[in-house]
């Protein structure tokens, strides 16, 4: 028996106009971004007016949203319903760009040009650890303060740990107020021949060794930069801090969404234990891509049962020895397979190796050797198409030619049997059943292992709204498709055995 959590209602949850923000998290590769731009289709056709925040989503999913691309800039999604008065809106982070967007807005132009220019501003605002997750919360302040929207979905970025998201504007932080950074900005704070003076004494060493470890040229620009920013730095750490009060806030909701696969979840546990021990309001867990089965009253065991026993039943004999090892010491037998070894008239090829009365393997014995018949054939056919009585008479009529000399014209086909068997195979019905079944075995030993996962994180996490969605058959590439993601978010259930 599956353990049960609360269901997670999701339409009360994105029609609540109290709900401003949903931010769905959770580690990589678990359908985050499949998950948010589903709920914000359902929202903006349920009557909000919805931006989705995407973040380095696959090309395939801005082509399901109706867009030939997506940029820093939001989008409107064309072919969203809107007849509830509600519009969706689609945009992807584009990290040195909003990292620029913030140096223009908190510095004066000379100064701008001066930080966008330098080599390690390019560098720290395209790849340095941490600034994809800073910039996102940035981009979210920026779309929660034009207060053009009504509801912001997010997606976090991808990251190794679900707990990037949280931790990174607090790394930001610590290295804009760490040491080596407030020592590189010392010169920038002391001024006049003093500032000179200190700095041959004070700083001479240990510029030179710096220049020796970085290089001249990274230790010039890196004091630049932070000369530069100096004025910044109080701006970052304040918006950071409103940013992230502005995720406990009420009007805030977390979805950590996952996989039911062990380290999923394990990151999910992670996830959720770090929003309680914040203060940050979690609405619940979106399990993606669960399995079942329409069968499920048949059970993997019994499933493997019945198709051995199809095998069993399906084992093809072997034509060229006889059933029975004692048939070898038979005297009636041994009397046959003499008289044909001794038949004078073997060589003849109208004439049957065995003699006396017809024996029904006799059809398929010729000169030539063993040749194949159809399956199931209960007679012979004759050179007019009709079927005869077995006999030693109709030994002849299986050779290459009539007795009248004129080549034997097979029985024409009757109306409807093209394209298929007219006497199939009960040994291919068989072995079709028992391949099925074993399928449905895996099946149902997947749905037991995933069921097996999810109870893991009940037990841990009772407490903890679920939502199980669906596996669907193949990717979504349309609006149609994130419509069924929607429609399967507001209508699953907590899988129970």
């Amino acid at each position: 028996m599956s353990l049960e959590s609360p269901v997670l209602d999701i339409d009360p949850l994105i029609d609540d106009p109290k709900t401003r923000i949903v931010v769905c998290c959770g580690s990589g590769g678990v359908g985050k971004t499949t998950t948010a731009a589903a709920l914000g289709v359902r929202a903006a056709e349920r009557g909000r007016k919805a931006v989705v925040l995407t973040i380095d989503p696959a090309r395939r999913l801005a082509q399901s949203m109706g867009l030939t691309e997506l940029d820093n800039t939001p989008r409107k999604v064309a072919g969203i319903d809107e007849s509830a008065g509600g519009e969706l809106h689609a945009m992807m982070l584009d990290m040195k760009r909003t990292f620029d967007e913030v140096v223009l807005q908190h510095t004066d132009q000379e100064r701008a040009r001066a930080i966008l220019d330098n080599p390690f501003y390019q560098s720290l605002s395209a790849g340095f650890a941490g600034t994809q997750e800073y910039m996102a919360m940035e981009k979210l302040g920026q779309l929660r303060a034009l207060d053009e929207w009504d509801l912001i979905i997010v997606d976090t970025p991808p990251s190794r740990s679900a707990l990037d998201f949280l931790d990174a504007p607090k790394r930001l932080g610590s290295f804009l107020d760490g040491r080596f950074i407030r020592l590189l900005m010392a010169p920038a704070k002391v001024g006049g021949r003093a500032g000179v003076k200190f700095l041959n004494v004070g700083m001479s060493m240990m510029t030179g060794t710096l220049s020796k470890v970085m290089g001249a040229h990274l230790l010039r620009d890196v004091q630049t930069f932070v000369a530069a920013m100096d004025s910044m730095f109080g701006g970052f750490r304040s918006r950071a801090d409103a940013t992230y009060k502005l995720l406990q806030a009420n009007g805030t909701a977390f979805l950590v969404v996952a996989a039911p696969e062990r380290d999923a979840l394990r990151e999910a546990s992670y996830f959720v234990e770090r929003l309680a021990a914040e203060d940050m309001p979690l609405a619940g867990l979106v399990l993606n891509r669960v399995h079942g089965s329409g069968a499920a009253q048949l059970t993997a065991e019994r499933a493997l049962a019945a198709a051995e026993a199809l095998d069993d039943l399906s084992e093809p004999e072997d034509p060229d020895y006889p059933d029975d090892a004692d048939d070898a010491d038979d005297p009636d037998t041994a009397d046959a397979a003499g008289t044909a070894d001794a038949d004078p008239v073997a060589g003849n090829p109208s004439t049957p190796r065995l003699t006396g009365e017809f024996d029904e393997s006799a059809e398929n014995l010729q000169s030539v050797g063993i040749v194949d018949q159809p399956g199931g054939k209960a007679g012979l056919r004759t050179a007019d198409g009709g079927e005869g009585t077995p006999s030693t008479d109709s030994a002849d009529t299986s050779s290459p030619e009539s007795p009248t000399g004129s080549p034997t014209v097979p029985a024409p086909a009757q109306e409807g049997d093209a394209g298929r068997s007219t006497n199939p195979d009960p040994l291919d019905a068989d072995r079709l059943a028992a391949g099925m079944l074993r399928l449905h075995a895996e099946r149902m030993q997947l749905v037991a292992r995933e069921r097996r996962t999810r109870d893991r994180f009940v037990s841990v996490h009772p407490d903890v709204p679920m939502v199980d969605v669906a596996a669907l058959p193949g990717d979504v590439h349309d609006l149609e498709g994130l419509r069924a993601i929607g429609e399967r978010l507001a209508q699953g259930q907590p899988t129970a055995a």
